[in-house]
């Protein structure tokens, strides 16, 4: 666990094509599919907070704080983040904070480490995910002094797009390696999106625990 870095899941998402309602909450491996974030994002680093906005109460069960976004209209996954290195920056003594996706079952349980350390070298950048030749913008170590920043380019340039922030404040990219569950190729970036994904999810998890 990296006590010095903060946790971020990003668990509001409107879910159209799912039918709406909450992915993270979906049922998954006898749980949620939050679950599965939470297990393997939570013992990576202290403390952990989710980005969700409507009824905080639907989350109860996590006894996480839930964060709603401090910036209005439903900006996307960018406003989630500026209110997690807000909060990060007011209530804990974290300088930098990694965000992850709340309908990712299989996110790499290095993380954490492997993007703290990519920037060592290069302080104050993001280290953002990738893999498969594919950047994962949503899963990224955010230095919280580029909050100002953010919440410039979110609020007055009126940017929502993670990458574009990225690419502009300065970034290094980490690549993960492909998972192998039952001699099949997994993204550890899989994400739930539509029904589908949903039905191979749970196959992918009861491979990976037999």
């Amino acid at each position: 666990m990296k006590r010095d870095v903060a946790g971020l899941i990003l668990a509001g998402g409107q879910s159209r094509r799912m039918g709406g309602g909450d992915k993270s909450l979906l049922p998954l491996g006898g749980g949620r599919v939050l679950d599965q974030v939470v297990s393997r994002l939570g013992p990576q680093i202290a403390p952990l907070a989710l980005s969700a906005n409507g009824d905080a109460t639907r989350f109860s069960r996590y006894e996480l704080p839930v964060l709603a976004d401090t910036v209005t209209g439903f900006a996307g996954p960018l406003a989630g983040i500026l209110t997690g290195l807000e909060w990060a920056a007011a209530n804990t003594a974290c300088k930098t904070v990694v965000t992850a996706a709340g309908d990712t079952p299989f996110l790499p349980l290095d993380l954490v480490e492997r993007l703290a350390t990519a920037t060592d070298q290069r302080p104050g950048s993001i280290a953002v995910a990738c893999s498969a030749g594919k950047r994962h913008p949503t899963f990224a170590l955010w230095p919280t002094d580029c909050r100002d920043a953010l919440r410039h380019f979110l609020v007055d340039e009126d940017i929502r797009r993670v990458s574009a922030f990225i690419d502009r404040h300065g970034f290094v990219e980490v690549e993960f390696p492909v998972l192998q569950s039952a001699g099949q190729p997994v993204d550890p970036f899989f994400n739930i999106n539509v029904p589908d994904d949903l039905v191979q999810a749970e196959r992918l998890l009861r491979s990976m625990r037999s």
